[in-house]
C-alpha cells in the first residue's frame, strides 16, 4: 500500500524526544517550545512565533488576537477545510463564503468586493494544498477598505508569494503540523506575525491568560488552554532544522508527477495537473489532480479503483456552503452560522472532480512511477 500522506521524521526527532523524556520537560515548559517558535519564525521571515496546540486553535488566536469578535464578519474561500470557517464561529463573528478562482483553486480576489458589507473586519485567505493566493489583490481591498488579513497556511510551509514566504504577507498567519503536513509535530500550530502586540495578544489567550508575578491567578480576559507540549516541539525543531529537505522533496515529487502525467496521452488529455502561477511557488503539500469532463468514471470510482492498485488517495474539500451543519440551522442561538446561500460553481467542480494522490515527502520515484501507471491505465479503459 502507497500512503496518501504519511509522516517524514528526518534528523534529531528521536534525540530531542529522548532529552525531553530525560529531564522529565514533557509538558508544555522547557527549551524546545522557545527554540521552536524562535526557528520557525525565522522560516518565515517574521518576528514572532506563538506555539498551540493545532492549527484550529492556531487560527482561532490569530482571529481573537486582532480582535475579531461577535457582529464581525470574516471572508473566506468556499473551497477550503472546515477549520478555517469553525475558527471564525468561535468568535461569535460570521464567515462570508467567496468561490474558489478556477486557475489556483484558492480565494478569486475578483468576488471578494461583492461580499463586503459595513460589518467585514477581515479576510481569510487559504493557501490551498500548498498554491498561495494572489495576495496583491488581496492586499489592495484590505487597505482600501481597512479590513485585517489573516493568513491560513496551514497548507503552505514553504510556499512563495513573489518569493515571500506564506505566513508572511498578512496580519497574522496560522500554520498546522498534523501529522500529514510538510512540517508536522503529530499535532500542532503556530501564530506567526511582525507584530508584537498579536504576538503577546495569542500568548495570553492560549494560556487562559494567566497574570504575572504575584498576579498569577489573576485572569483579566477570557482565555483558552492551547498550549503545545515540549515534545511537539521538540519534535518541531527536528522538522525546522530539515524544513528545506522535506520542502524540497513535495517540489520534487510534483515535477515526477507532471513529467510522467503529461506524456501519457491518457492522462494528460484526461486531468488537469495542479496549478502553479508564475509569481507562486506552490510546496505541494498534497498533490491535487482533477478529472476532466472526458472521464465516464466518477472520482469516487477513480479512487475505488486506485486503491485495488494498493494507492490511497483522497477527495478534494467539500464546499463549505453545503456542509449540513451549516446548511441545517436548527438554533437561534448560532446567529452566526454562514450563510449557504448562493452559486459557488468552481468550488463545486472542484469538490467533486478532484482528489490527491500519494503525496509524502518520503515517496520515492518508484512509487510515483507505480501511481501514474495505475492511474493511466484505469483512465484508458474509462
Amino acid at each position: 500500500m502507497i500512503p496518501v500522506c504519511e509522516p517524514t521524521l528526518l534528523g534529531n526527532a528521536k534525540k530531542y524526544v529522548t532529552e525531553c523524556l530525560d529531564t522529565n520537560w514533557i509538558s508544555a515548559n522547557g527549551r524546545f517550545i522557545d527554540e521552536f517558535e524562535k526557528k520557525f519564525a525565522e522560516f518565515c521571515n517574521v518576528r514572532h512565533g506563538v506555539s498551540c496546540n493545532n492549527g484550529t486553535s492556531a487560527l482561532h488566536l490569530a482571529l481573537a488576537a486582532i480582535g475579531i469578535g461577535q457582529g464581525d464578519e470574516v471572508i473566506v474561500p468556499d473551497f477550503t477545510m472546515i477549520a478555517s470557517v469553525n475558527a471564525i464561529i468561535y468568535t461569535g463573528a460570521k464567515p462570508v463564503f467567496v468561490d474558489a478562482d478556477k486557475e489556483t483553486w484558492c480565494i478569486d480576489p475578483a468576488k471578494i468586493e461583492e461580499k463586503l458589507t459595513k460589518r467585514t473586519k477581515a479576510i481569510m485567505p487559504v493557501h490551498i494544498y500548498g498554491h498561495p493566493c494572489d495576495m496583491d489583490r488581496i492586499k489592495e481591498i484590505s487597505k482600501k477598505r481597512g479590513i485585517r488579513i489573516i493568513e491560513d497556511a496551514a497548507e503552505a510551509h514553504g510556499a512563495e508569494y513573489k518569493n515571500k514566504r506564506c505566513g508572511s504577507l498578512g496580519d497574522v498567519a496560522a500554520f498546522s503540523f498534523y501529522g500529514n503536513k510538510i512540517i508536522t509535530t503529530g499535532e500542532g500550530g503556530m501564530v506567526v506575525t511582525d507584530d508584537v502586540k498579536i504576538a503577546e495578544k495569542a500568548k495570553e489567550l492560549r494560556n487562559h491568560c494567566f497574570g504575572k508575578g504575584d498576579e498569577r491567578f489573576t485572569h483579566r480576559c477570557i482565555g483558552f488552554n492551547y498550549r503545545m507540549t515540549n515534545i511537539q516541539a521538540a519534535i518541531g525543531l527536528s522538522q525546522i532544522e530539515n524544513a528545506d529537505e522535506l520542502v524540497n522533496a513535495r517540489i520534487r515529487n510534483a515535477r515526477l508527477y507532471n513529467s510522467f502525467l503529461s506524456k501519457n496521452k491518457v492522462t494528460a488529455e484526461d486531468i488537469i495537473l495542479p496549478p502553479e502561477k508564475p509569481w507562486a511557488k506552490n510546496a505541494y503539500w498534497m498533490y491535487g489532480i482533477v478529472l476532466k469532463d472526458s472521464v465516464n468514471l466518477s472520482r469516487d470510482e477513480i479512487m475505488a479503483k486506485l486503491l485495488k492498485e494498493g494507492i490511497e488517495s483522497r477527495s478534494f474539500f467539500m464546499p463549505m456552503h453545503s456542509q449540513p451543519c451549516f446548511m441545517e440551522r436548527k438554533s437561534d442561538s448560532l446567529a452566526n452560522l454562514p450563510d449557504c446561500s448562493g452559486d459557488y460553481p468552481v468550488s463545486e467542480l472542484l469538490s467533486k472532480r478532484g482528489l490527491y494522490l500519494p503525496s509524502s515527502s518520503s515517496l520515492t520515484k518508484e512509487q510515483i512511477l507505480k501511481v501514474c501507471d495505475a492511474l493511466a491505465k484505469i483512465l484508458k479503459k474509462a
